[in-house]
């Protein structure tokens, strides 16, 4: 190897959880090439998801080197597979493209011999770690969301007449949020009344200042979140859920249930 393209990459997340940065990256993959006697053809340094190839920076990488007009070999220099890819079905089918093009990815932390078939087996480990621990990352998150629900709480994003909030013991939760809770308040109790049709109790409570289109005014009258209760999704066989919540309710289930009688 005479000469290399270096591609360093990261995420904010993975910048969070494992301190990863670019510079840090970068000043490896020079070393390595100082010592290798390796030209540096370029840096691309990317700051995004490896979830897919869709990145700016590795789009402007393929595109160097298909313009180039030799046909002579290159290489991509990367310190982990996982900088490369997180997703094994992805990572196979660009090192097809990358093959085409005569061009090699190579992890300078993890070598892989190409001419060697074994090697492989070893590709197939590197690439298939860090999709694993996007899996488990994905399904412990799933997981804690889930019992937060079913310990009462709301863990997403905050419905309308509510803000996110933090508990002392580090917990989410959500807490009324003015003048919207005010607001949703007043639209149940006209839709209580049962005296106008929702789309008329909605631009009269949006007249009033809440912002709110047909579809999420819709979604929002079904909430029963209002009345404080806690939806868990059903799992597998499971059946859906309804548990009472940590939250101020800001409607009764009378209100709730009052406009939906026939």
């Amino acid at each position: 190897m005479k000469t290399a393209y270096l591609y360093v990459r990261v995420s904010t997340d993975e910048q969070k959880r494992k301190g990863y940065s670019l510079p840090e990256q970068e000043d490896r993959l020079l070393k390595y090439c100082a010592n290798h006697n390796i030209e540096v053809k370029g840096i691309f340094r990317e700051d995004f998801s490896a979830k897919s190839f869709n990145r700016p920076e590795w789009k402007k990488l393929l595109t160097t080197i298909r313009k180039k007009k030799d046909r002579k070999s290159e290489n991509i220099l990367f310190v982990k597979w996982d900088r490369f890819s997180r997703n094994i079905e992805y990572a196979y089918e660009m090192i097809g493209i990358l093959r085409r093009l005569d061009t090699r990815a190579l992890a300078i932390d993890q070598p892989i011999d190409f001419d060697v078939p074994e090697s492989a087996v070893m590709l197939a480990v590197y690439l298939s770690i860090p999709e694993a621990e996007n899996s488990r990352r994905a399904l412990n998150t799933s997981n804690g969301m889930r019992g937060a629900r079913q310990a009462g709480r709301h863990p997403n994003k905050a419905p309308l007449g509510y803000a996110n909030h933090t508990m002392p013991d580090g917990k989410k939760s959500i807490v009324p949020k003015q003048p919207e809770a005010d607001l949703v308040i007043w639209a149940f109790e006209q839709l209580a009344k049962r005296l106008f049709s929702m789309e008329e109790v909605r631009r009269m409570v949006c007249a009033r200042g809440l912002k709110c289109d047909s579809s999420s005014f819709w979604k929002l009258v079904r909430n029963p979140i209002y009345c404080g209760i806690i939806t868990v999704s059903p799992r597998g066989d499971d059946e859906i859920e309804f548990v009472q919540g940590l939250h101020k309710p800001l409607i009764t289930e009378e209100y709730l249930e009052r406009y939906r009688r026939p």
